[in-house]
């Protein structure tokens, strides 16, 4: 009897997409992303607007950054949990990361620079602000598809204007072994979406809805696109928020970012009337995303099966 086959993420081409022209391979890939959002929550993307030198430039920042002295790194602060540096944690020692707060705006990634280096440093900036502008219209492009998809065009202007940009970037040590290694748990992100990409290390699972494992193995030049447990909410269910995690192995330290656009603080997610119905009765009551963010962080957070739902459920 022949293997099976590995399960793959659905793979979508955006290289001729475009929100401005909407032709039909804007209503191919629409199509796409939303089968795709509904059964996995994650996809694949080659998104060529990002040249490769542009990548290259990316991971070199980030190797400058991750070998900064610890106590540099540490001045990267943030009341907001998660936004700050994390890293030197028990559970997960082989996980290290920073946040850069509205990674598109060049004014707010030269303040994050100029706290790391006095001096600052204009060509770490400049490639951190052009990678996270470009990378954010493809975050745009999905989140108009979805909610197109959904019949919720008039609020578009609404749902866009509703979030900020936060790039987390992120290096995992390798274990120095072949056998798999935790580099972080499995988690749902708490977000909208998640746009990550990696340098040619692996280690990114996902768990399907039968509670299999896929190991992601991206090409150089794509992106893993994944929806977070505010859309998950604010589509009332519509969408899938998939559980993840990084095992690694072998000698290579993994380098990987993850450009996440997140509610804004005051912002309440609530599900349009739109997607509540008889067949799909209303699943979360409003909140505020950074209240549940610090929800999630506290000991009762952490042991429920679904902070969400623990949280904010309707029961």
């Amino acid at each position: 009897m022949g293997s099976e086959t590995p399960l793959k993420l659905p793979f979508i081409n955006f290289s001729n997409v475009d929100q401005n022209t909407k032709t039909l391979d804007w209503d191919l890939a629409k199509s796409q992303v939303h089968r795709a959002l509904e059964e996995f929550g994650c996809f694949e993307a080659t998104f060529t607007s990002i040249p490769t030198e542009l990548h290259t430039s990316m991971f070199d920042s980030l190797k400058l950054l991750f070998d900064l002295p610890l106590q540099t790194k540490l001045k990267n602060k943030s009341s907001k949990p998660f936004h700050g540096y994390v890293g030197q944690y028990p559970m997960v020692p082989l996980y290290e990361s920073m946040g850069i707060d509205d990674a598109p705006l060049l004014e707010k990634v030269d303040t994050f620079t100029r706290i790391l280096w006095h001096e600052g440093n204009p060509e770490f900036c400049k490639t951190i602000q052009e990678f996270s502008t470009k990378l954010s219209k493809l975050d745009q492009m999905v989140r108009m598809m979805v909610l197109e998809s959904l019949g919720l065009d008039k609020y578009i202007e609404e749902h866009m204007g509703s979030t900020n940009y936060l790039l987390r970037v992120m290096k995992y040590k390798g274990p120095e072994t072949n056998e798999s290694a935790l580099g972080l748990n499995s988690h749902t992100d708490k977000n909208i979406v998640t746009i990550l990409h990696q340098n040619q290390v692996d280690g990114l699972e996902v768990q399907t809805k039968s509670g299999n494992w896929i190991k992601i193995q991206p090409s150089p030049n794509s992106f893993i696109v994944m929806i977070g447990d505010s859309f998950y909410a604010w589509t009332n269910g519509r969408l899938h928020s998939p559980y993840h995690r990084v095992m690694m192995s072998g000698e290579k330290a993994r380098y990987s970012l993850g450009l996440f656009s997140v509610p804004k603080a005051g912002y309440v997610v609530k599900a349009p009337k739109e997607v509540v119905d008889e067949e799909h009765p209303l699943l979360f009551n409003p909140f505020d995303h950074v209240e549940f963010l610090q929800f999630y962080y506290t000991e009762v957070g952490q042991r429920a099966p679904s902070a969400l739902k623990t949280y904010c459920g309707v029961v």
